[in-house]
Formats: structure tokens, C-alpha cells, sequence
């Protein structure tokens, strides 16, 4: 398959300047849109302020971009971007870094829930990690638009040319990553269908780590290095970030089922 589809979506000139909207950006902005209506949905069944839910995404949107921009510029280029300062405010121009994201994601939610009335910091990120695969989706998709993130080269017949970028037959693995995120997220939806917000605070943040990060350590093998310095390690490093997040989400699971199980035990049985 060769693709050869544009990245730009469209273009206009306004005042003798000439703007592009990328599909990038028009998939990226959908995560928030999908966020918000998400967010209602869930607010609605568990009866808290719908619009509680603009206020979470405004901050998420924030902690998103913050984070997944000062991620790339940290991780991956650093000497790139200390050099030229000013580039790492051209997001326009691409460079967003996942593990960064998750990091000014949480930050987010944190400023947020010491605000909110009655949602805790734990409760608030259950509901993130609920959302957030169907984003990663979204996101991985834009990135096939985009023709960035390539796969490793193959001779499968599925094996797709970039031809904006080379003629080399490669993994598609941003359509690979972005089928397991949908996975993962019809997963967290139908535990959450099934329990509601009765589960332990938690659990389904703990099953989005182990989940999406673990896909993402095993995605990593099918992908081109994207650093800019070579490694000799056998792992890449976006592998080595997302081991402490797995280990982390074990935990979170490990300890929601602990006091699930406190919970119980502490209930007296029915005469």
C-alpha cells in the first residue's frame, strides 16, 4: 500500500499569509471535543455537574500540551532546542511526547481536583483513564495522516510507503498502536458500564498504565528510533520511560483491590 495522502487538511490565506490545518491537528483537537461530551456522559451517570466537565477539560487540555511539548523538547531533542530557544514554542511544527502528556496530564488533574467539590485526585484520574485510550486512537491516527512515527521496515504485505517521506515499505504501527488503544478502551468502557463508579478508587487508573503503556513497550520494537542520539541499549527510551508507568499501574491495581478487599471484610454478614 502506498500512502500519499497530504498531511495538510486545508488551507487558506488570510492577509497575504498562507495557514495550514493539519489532519494532525483536526484528530488532536477531536480528543478534547470527545473529552468533553465523555466527561458529561460519565458526571451525568454518577450525578455530579455536567458542566464540571468543561472545567476538567480545560485543564487537561492545558496539562496536555504543556507536557507532551516540554516531554519532546526534554527527552528527545534537548541540545536541539536549547540552541534555538524560541522552537520550542513552535508546536505547530511538531513534537509531542506521550509520556510527557501523561505527566502534565496528571499535574492537571491534581489543580483541578483541589478545587472540585467532592472529587478526589484518585477519582478524577479513574474517569482520565477511562478516556484517555480512545484519545490515544484518535491521536495515533493523525500521526498515519501525518506520515510521522514510522514503523521499521517489513516485506509483509500489509507494509505501507510513506511516500511524503521515503519508498520503503514499513509497519504501519501507528494503525497498530491506535487499534490497540481502541481495544484498551472499549475494555476500560465496559468495566466501567458493568460497575459504575462503584470499583475501587484507583483501579481503572491502574489498568490504563498497565494497558496502554505496556502496548506502548511492545509497539516500540515495530518503530524507527526517534531521538536524535543513538543508544546501544537493546531498549529504546520511550521502553525504558514506560516501565516505571506499568510498574506504577500494578500498584494502583494492587492496592485498589487491597482496600476492595478491607471494604468487604468490613461489612458483617447477612443473618
Amino acid at each position: 500500500m502506498i500512502w500519499d495522502i497530504s498531511p495538510i487538511a486545508v488551507s487558506f490565506t488570510v492577509a497575504d499569509h498562507t495557514l495550514f490545518i493539519r489532519w494532525y491537528g483536526i484528530f488532536f483537537a477531536f480528543t478534547f471535543v470527545y473529552g468533553i461530551l465523555i466527561f458529561r456522559y460519565m458526571f451525568g451517570q454518577e450525578h455530579r455537574p455536567k458542566d464540571d466537565a468543561y472545567d476538567l477539560a480545560l485543564y487537561v487540555m492545558v496539562g496536555t500540551v504543556i507536557g507532551a511539548r516540554l516531554g519532546h523538547v526534554l527527552l528527545y531533542d534537548p541540545q536541539g532546542y536549547l540552541s534555538q530557544p524560541a522552537k520550542i514554542f513552535a508546536v505547530w511544527e511538531g513534537g509531542l511526547a506521550s509520556h510527557g502528556a501523561v505527566v502534565g496530564i496528571l499535574i492537571a488533574v491534581w489543580l483541578y481536583s483541589r478545587q472540585a467539590v467532592n472529587q478526589t485526585f484518585l477519582w478524577v484520574c479513574d474517569h482520565i483513564g477511562l478516556a484517555v485510550p480512545f484519545s490515544g486512537f484518535l491521536i495515533r491516527i493523525g500521526n498515519f495522516f501525518n506520515s510521522e512515527i514510522l514503523g521499521k521496515p517489513t516485506e509483509l504485505p500489509w507494509g505501507v510507503v510513506f511516500a511524503h517521506v521515503d519508498s520503503i515499505p514499513r509497519h504501519p504501527v501507528q494503525l497498530y498502536e491506535a487499534l490497540c488503544y481502541l481495544v484498551i478502551f472499549l475494555l476500560q468502557l465496559g468495566y466501567y458500564l458493568k460497575r459504575g463508579n462503584s470499583g475501587p478508587e484507583g483501579y481503572l487508573f491502574g489498568r490504563f498504565f498497565i494497558f496502554v503503556f505496556g502496548t506502548r513497550f511492545f509497539m516500540e520494537f515495530f518503530k524507527e528510533e526517534q531521538t536524535v542520539y543513538e543508544t546501544d541499549s537493546i531498549l529504546n527510551l520511550g521502553q525504558w520511560l514506560s516501565i516505571p508507568a506499568v510498574l506504577l499501574g500494578i500498584f494502583l491495581v494492587w492496592r485498589a483491590k487491597q482496600l476492595e478487599r478491607l471494604s468487604d471484610s468490613a461489612i458483617p454478614p447477612i443473618q
